[in-house]
């Protein structure tokens, strides 16, 4: 399949009219052909306006029809064989393996999500039947579904470029919901963007699906994103990525005429909680871990453990003395754009130019160092310090990391309540952990998404289950997660039908309860 640097509006494929621009590889250093053309104005209203064409037509779509066009989305992005894995390392830096189980977890959630589609407690359908002979008022009919919320806007994000991208989670929830989505891909691969969008386009043919359901601008520039979220079109927004830029589309989202909901994965710095008994017992062992999460991709996962918090004492020193060893050995590896090179860079030097910071190791910068590599650091404070110092909270997002030592128990669960919305936080216990554990646990619940035991933050299981979310700035909204099946109900919103006749009832709250999915009636789960 060829790239040809195109916007894909609909079924067409449309030269925008902005300026022109090249891929990087960050690895080599050089750009990437062909050139690539920023969306216009007239292509962010086409593309818009096709999606709300399309938008009655696709969310009044069987929900098995949805499934199947979400399980041929993932058939055709497995049928871009190599040469999407191939683009992919070169517009990233990141290796094959990594990439190849990239596109695995990216055609898997796509294929969960056809599930949800089929299994349809996703319509939350309630019925609560007329009682025209209660006293002192009878009851009308009432039932409740959940329906489409309209066209959603989905950024790809820089360090996923398949599971977070164009047909990555925020996508695949949308799609399944019944919204059509506008795509806006993200600059760093704007080539496996594309391949992967034809995927999409193709998807949508082949499923005799409007041609708005799907479309993909391709630009640079926060402007190109910001006239995207404006347009009256647009109903919701998907974004991962930087606090500064979740913000930013926040604040056009909230000034339109009519605001919508931004549901924005921006800042986390994942604390993990190395409690006394664990870490006497396992100091050597958990301080590898913990290396070995903190530099898994190169630290460019937003769930990467950039704090760690543990008694102060022998036990952390063996902690410490481990972990800084086991950095020291480690080379800098390609960081995923020269932009996230730079500004981890920055971060690095604030934390070693910090007088309440003491920098433990950091790794060997090698040549990769020349082609955007990020080189390993790790860095010591006192609670009290970080406690009185705003700088050591903020996010380094790479392969650097945050030692604090609290002097006890409720130091650390001071150093807990000062801590901003995470994604995650980990607990490093053992059984003898458990009265410790549970004083942390109400604090933590306030604070984050999930919660861990025993194991590091670094991978998000695409399951039921799962939250990838928590209280701002990880996210603009805590209730809500991007990762699982809840994913979802971002791009719904319920209706309620009181007194309509079975024959104008949608199928989810039809009494013959023709999809045959659970039904809530009179409070009571039946099928």
């Amino acid at each position: 399949m060829n790239i040809t640097g195109e916007s894909l509006i609909g079924a067409s494929c449309i030269k925008g009219g902005g300026a022109d621009f090249f891929a990087f590889d960050p690895a080599a250093g050089k750009d990437l052909e062909p050139a690539f053309h920023t969306a216009g104005k007239a292509e962010i209203d086409c593309a818009c306006e096709l999606a709300r064409i399309a938008f009655d037509p696709y969310r009044a779509t069987a929900p098995e029809t949805r499934a199947r066009f979400l399980e041929s989305i993932a058939h055709n992005i497995i049928g871009l064989g190599d040469q999407l894995i191939e683009r992919a390392m070169q517009e990233s830096g990141l290796p094959r393996a990594r990439l190849e189980g990239e596109r695995g977890r990216t055609v898997g959630q796509l294929k969960l999500f056809a599930e949800v589609l089929r299994e349809g407690s996703w319509q939350d359908a309630r019925i609560d039947p007329a009682m025209p002979e209660r006293q002192p008022l009878p009851r009308v009919d009432l039932r409740l579904r959940m329906i489409a919320l309209g066209p959603v806007a989905v950024f790809g994000a820089s360090n996923f470029p398949l599971a977070f991208s164009v047909a990555g989670g925020d996508t695949a929830a949308a799609l399944a919901a019944g919204c059509p989505v506008v795509v806006k891909a993200h600059p760093a691969h704007p080539g496996t963007s594309e391949l992967v969008g034809r995927a999409v386009q193709q998807a949508v043919a082949a499923a005799g699906l409007p041609e708005g359901v799907f479309s993909l601008l391709t630009g640079t520039g926060n402007q190109l994103g910001a006239e995207l979220v404006r347009h009256a079109a647009i109903q919701a927004v998907g974004f991962t990525g930087s606090r500064q830029g979740g913000l930013a589309l926040m604040a056009v989202a909230a000034a339109r005429p009519q605001p919508i909901p931004v549901y924005a994965e921006m800042s986390s710095i994942n604390p993990v909680f190395l409690l006394p008994q664990a870490l006497a017992e396992k100091a050597e062992a958990l301080a590898a871990g913990f290396v070995d999460s903190l530099l898994l991709g190169v630290g460019q996962f937003c769930t990467n453990p950039g704090l760690a918090l543990a008694l102060a004492g022998p036990d952390l020193e063996r902690f410490t003395a481990t972990a800084a060893e086991q950095l020291a050995q480690r080379h800098a590896g390609t960081m995923l754009s020269a932009g996230i090179q730079r500004a981890y860079e920055q971060g690095v030097g604030r934390l070693a130019s910090n007088p309440h910071a003491r920098q433990l190791s950091h790794g060997i910068a090698g040549d990769a160092g020349k082609a955007g590599g990020g080189v390993p650091a790790l860095f010591a404070a006192s609670a009290e310090d970080f406690l009185a110092d705003p700088q050591l909270s903020e996010e380094v997002f790479g392969p650097a990391s945050l030692l604090i030592a609290c002097k006890d128990v409720a130091q650390m669960r001071e150093v807990a309540e000062h801590l901003e919305g995470q994604l995650t936080a980990t607990l490093q216990m053992n059984d003898g952990d458990h009265a410790t554990a549970r004083e942390l646990l109400p604090v933590l619940e306030r604070k984050v998404g999930r919660i861990l035991a025993n194991g590091f933050p670094t991978g998000v299981e695409v399951s039921y289950s799962m939250v990838h979310g928590g209280p701002f700035p990880a996210t603009s909204d805590s209730r809500s997660t991007s990762v699982g099946t809840a994913a979802i109900q971002r791009f719904l919103r319920p209706v309620s039908y009181q007194n309509l006749p079975q024959a104008l009832l949608p199928a989810a709250v039809q009494d013959g309860n023709p999809l045959a999915i659970w039904q809530r009636i009179n409070g009571q789960l039946k099928k």
